[in-house]
């Protein structure tokens, strides 16, 4: 599915029609370069999934933990300032991929090894100041 000429007004829309998409799928690899717009579509993401915490980027913690308003976990992971994969593993990767809860990856070919086969992806390409392209793919089906 792909969703061109996007605005940051666009967004919940978009959100919900990819969230629609993918189905049960909870391991989502949100990939664009700096500045792209990343941990803006997550937050977009997570409004729509009725998380309730304040949310920002988890560059230098690594993963940030987030609440629902029905008592579910989000967890999103930048992985920017990884060094190696190991790095990841130490943190538990495994235990959250496998949690059921949904998690959202920045910087995830920082992990590639690790990425479970069933997953999303969207891809964030800035047209120009204003607007993106956005488009998601689900791998493992």
């Amino acid at each position: 599915m792909i969703v061109d000429d996007v605005e940051v007004s666009d967004l919940p829309v978009v959100a919900a029609q990819f969230l629609s998409r993918a189905g049960e799928e909870k391991i989502w690899l949100i990939e664009g370069e700096m500045g792209a717009g990343k941990t803006t579509f997550i937050k977009t993401l997570c409004k729509q999934l009725g998380v309730i915490d304040s949310m920002s980027s988890p560059t230098f913690s690594i993963v940030n933990e987030y609440l629902t308003s029905t008592n579910e976990h989000v967890f999103h992971f930048d992985f920017y300032r990884l060094k190696s994969e190991r790095e990841a593993i130490d943190i538990g990767i495994e235990d959250y991929f496998y949690s059921g809860a949904y998690c959202f990856i920045e910087w995830s070919e920082r992990i590639k090894s690790l990425i479970p086969e069933h997953h999303a992806l969207v891809s964030i390409q800035p047209k120009n100041q204003t607007t993106r392209t956005l488009s998601l793919t689900i791998h493992g089906r």
